[in-house]
Order: C-alpha cells, then structure tokens, then sequence
C-alpha cells in the first residue's frame, strides 16, 4: 500500500470536512444560547418509548432523537441534562439550558413564562397490575384508590381534576402520592404501594406492550405537548426547523417509527413577545 497516497487521501477528506463545516453556520446567535455552538436541551429520561436510559446507559427515545435532529439542521452539538421535571422550568428561566425537550404539556399558563413549540399530542393512560385485578373500566372506578403519579407537571393536576371529578358526584376521592419521575411511580405501582399509576399514553401502552402492566384507561385529557424555551430567537429557528422536517417527511417517519401522533398543521411559537 502506498502510505503516500493514504496520507493525501486522508488529507484531502480532513480538509473537505473542515469546509463542510465551515459551511453549515447557525442561524442561531451565540448570545442566545447557554453555550457556543451547543444546543443544550433538559429532559426527564422516565418515559419510554418516548425517552429513556437503556442498558447501556445511553439517552433513548423518539423525543431524543428529535432533539438531535433539531441540533444538526442548526449546525449545533446536541448536548442533554438529565434532571427532575420539576426543576425544568426553574432551570430554563435561570438560564441553565436552552431548551425543554421532555414532553412538557402545553398550557396557556405555561405559554406566558415562556416560548413554547407545540408539536405533538398526548393524553393520559392509567395503569394497574398485570391483569387489572382492580377491574377498573372508567374513571369513577378510581374511587377510593390510591394513586402514583410524577410531582409538579401536568400530570399531577390532572390527578386531582379526577379527584375532584369524583368527589363532585359524590363518590369517594383518591389518596394521591406523588413521585419524583415517573419510573418511581410505576416501581410503587410493582410493589404494591400504590394501586394505579397515572403517565402518559405512549408510556401506559409501552409498559403494557412489555408485558409489566396493564393499561386500563387511556385518551384522557388530550393535550399537546410542547418544546420550551426563553428564547424568542431560538424558538423561531427551532420551528423553522420543525416545519422544514414536516415539508420533507422526516417528521412524519419519526412519530410512525414510534406510533405517535404530531399536531396538526405548521408548528408555531407560542409565548411572550420579544
């Protein structure tokens, strides 16, 4: 083999790299991100399919995966902090990351502290035990039980709207624990400290898929979930970013690849003007 040759070879492949980079210049400012040339984006890694930690110890998911997409058309390093939900909005008005890519549920309340993307929809599943031995059928059987669910999200208080709901007609309400995540919640459920578990859909189905539970309601309280950040400027390039992953079918092949269903229509900003 002739080294020589091998030498220019790779030469001439180091510097068709370097310009290719050289080319692919952010359309987001240094000055609204956390750090130069990274997009760095929180996540909550209890929710599989949707995002997780395999075996290896690895980031996971359909909402992973998103996020590293969104990263490259931004010609950005995707970089992940794992962390507690409810610390993410705290995080993110403290400047601890640029963005919110853990499914956050979108909210008009939410909408006011910050940027919000809405780019897919969810509901809400209940779990039980391997072969419902609760018989839980529709929500006012939930009377009287004791739920698991993750603190300070969404999920929570749509737990205590269905609290309430019972109440209201006069049934008996729920003892309602709240976890840290969600995988807490459903190891409460599995040991029998908890009776139901409440999640999303997409992770109610895939407990149910792997045999560890049985998901007994499910398309409860539809809403779509949201990327979040401070900033107006990426948030508008984030979009950009979606709607051009629409226009090319990649964002479709990903929510088909994972059974999830995307809004409708174009994603847009919703948020305090700039």
């Amino acid at each position: 083999m002739n080294l020589r040759f091998v030498s220019v070879a790779a030469a001439a492949l180091l510097a068709t790299g370097i310009a290719s980079a050289q080319t692919c210049k952010s359309p987001v400012p240094d000055a609204a991100l956390v750090k130069k040339g990274t997009l760095t984006m929180s996540v909550n890694p209890t929710l599989p399919p949707m995002q997780f930690v395999d075996q290896s110890g690895a980031l996971k998911g359909m909402r992973v995966e998103l996020g590293e997409a969104i990263a490259k058309r931004l010609c950005l390093t995707p970089e992940y902090v794992r962390i507690e939900f409810s610390a993410m909005i705290p995080g993110l008005q403290a400047g601890r990351w640029d963005l919110i890519n853990t499914g956050i549920f979108y909210t008009e309340e939410r909408a006011r502290l910050m940027q919000m993307l809405p780019y897919e929809d969810q509901a809400i599943s209940i779990s039980t035990a391997r072969g419902n031995p609760l018989k839980i059928a529709r929500p006012e059987d939930l009377s009287g039980k004791t739920i698991g669910v993750e603190i300070g999200g969404f999920e929570e208080r749509k737990a205590r709207e269905l609290d309430k709901q019972l109440t209201d007609k006069g049934l008996k309400g729920m003892t309602i624990r709240t976890f840290e995540n969600f995988a807490m919640a459903f190891q409460a459920l599995r040991a029998g400290q908890v009776e139901v578990a409440l999640s999303i859909d997409s992770t109610g189905a895939e407990y149910q898929k792997r045999g560890d539970f049985d998901r007994v309601l499910s398309g409860l309280f539809p809403t779509p979930v949201a990327l979040a950040t401070k900033n107006r400027e990426l948030a508008s390039a984030v979009a950009k970013v979606l709607n051009d992953m629409k226009a090319d079918g990649s964002f479709q092949k990903l929510f088909d690849q994972y059974g999830v269903k995307s809004i409708d229509g174009p994603v847009v900003v919703k948020g305090p003007a700039a």
